[in-house]
């Protein structure tokens, strides 16, 4: 199993381009302190919406990849939005980061989520895979639009990080000077 930190640095060193939105907690604070960038867009609160945020930002957007980084609780939340991705196909990675429990509230043992990659590709998603390591993940090919990832994560051993300092004004404010980029300008970064 990986380490959250370490499968998050996996799919930024991947995919520098993706427009990442995260979900609310740790993962969150996870991402902000590896890498805080124009591109990342942190929910700090809106739990179980990353993936539908992330949706709204790839049909109006359909140049630029878009990066989901889901928690497994966040996840079990809001599992209908499967279905409206599916139809859509954007060109989106939606990462389930797994590893069993809603660590931002005190570690509680989530509801277990059985095969994500299964239930994805059940309703449509042409592409679902499940990673443990970072080979597998490197296995990964994003083919498909949109494509699953679940990856299963160890429990935290590390403290959270610094909370995102940005105002959720000043966030949003930067995401949209983001968003205003041509793809290619945001690719040639």
């Amino acid at each position: 199993m990986l380490d959250i930190r370490t499968a998050i640095g996996a799919l930024l060193e991947r995919e520098p381009a993706a427009l990442t939105v995260s979900t609310c907690g740790y993962i969150t604070r996870d991402l902000y302190n590896l890498a805080d960038r124009p591109q990342n867009f942190y929910l700090v609160g809106s739990m179980g919406m990353a993936a539908p945020i992330g949706l709204g930002i790839a049909l109006a957007h359909p140049g630029r990849r878009v990066l989901v980084l889901d928690g497994d609780g966040s996840f079990a939340m809001n599992p209908g939005c499967l279905a409206m991705i599916a139809e859509h196909r954007p060109d989106l990675v939606h990462v389930v980061l797994d590893n069993g429990a809603h660590e931002s509230t005190g570690g509680q043992r989530t509801a277990v989520l059985g095969d994500p990659a299964a239930l994805a590709r059940a309703v449509g998603y042409p592409a679902a895979y499940t990673a443990d390591s970072l080979d597998a993940l490197a296995a990964v090919e994003f083919d498909g639009s949109p494509t699953l990832l679940h990856i299963r994560c160890a429990p935290r051993t590390h403290p959270a990080g610094r909370r995102v300092e940005p105002t959720p004004q000043q966030l949003v404010a930067r995401f949209r000077d983001e968003l205003a980029l041509a793809p290619q300008a945001a690719v040639n970064r």
